[in-house]
């Protein structure tokens, strides 16, 4: 099947595609600072560039957009009706690289929690999550802490 859309309009189209600072990531971000939090924004020295993290929880987050990351069973994950074997291909190697990268976080002694795009249009559910891993990294991190007199 061809493009619907010319090279031009489908160049323009995909020039808005942002990989970081995108909606989601700031309701993410906003959220986490409310609830009092502070983290660090793409550490591009860990795997994967994560968007946010907090180095004294050792703890990331990701936030990731359904149709590029393939979130399952989520509406948002069609696939283009057109050179389905090119977004194949590419959907492919995007859910292969995210599963390294959280597998290499984890040797790594990183907590990891991804977000999806489709979670942030529920702030009250969103921000229980959030919380929920937060507050077990604070907990994880006070116990594993050695405390010297």
């Amino acid at each position: 099947m061809v493009d619907t859309v010319t090279k031009t309009r489908r160049s323009e189209i995909m020039s808005r595609v942002r990989g970081k600072d995108t909606g989601p990531e700031l309701v993410v971000r906003r959220l986490v600072h409310a609830m009092g939090y502070r983290f660090r924004l793409h550490r591009k020295d860990l795997p994967g560039t994560p968007d946010l993290v907090f180095p004294r929880l050792h703890s990331v987050i990701f936030v990731h957009g359904c149709f590029w990351h393939r979130h399952p069973g989520c509406k948002r994950t069609r696939t283009p009706k057109s050179r389905t074997a090119y977004w194949a291909e590419k959907f492919e190697r995007n859910v292969q690289r995210d599963r390294a990268n959280r597998r290499l976080l984890r040797q790594g002694a990183w907590r990891v929690l991804t977000i999806w795009e489709c979670e942030t249009v529920n702030p009250p559910r969103l921000e229980a999550k959030l919380r929920k891993f937060l507050d077990q990294s604070s907990e994880s991190h006070c116990q594993n802490t050695v405390r010297h007199k």
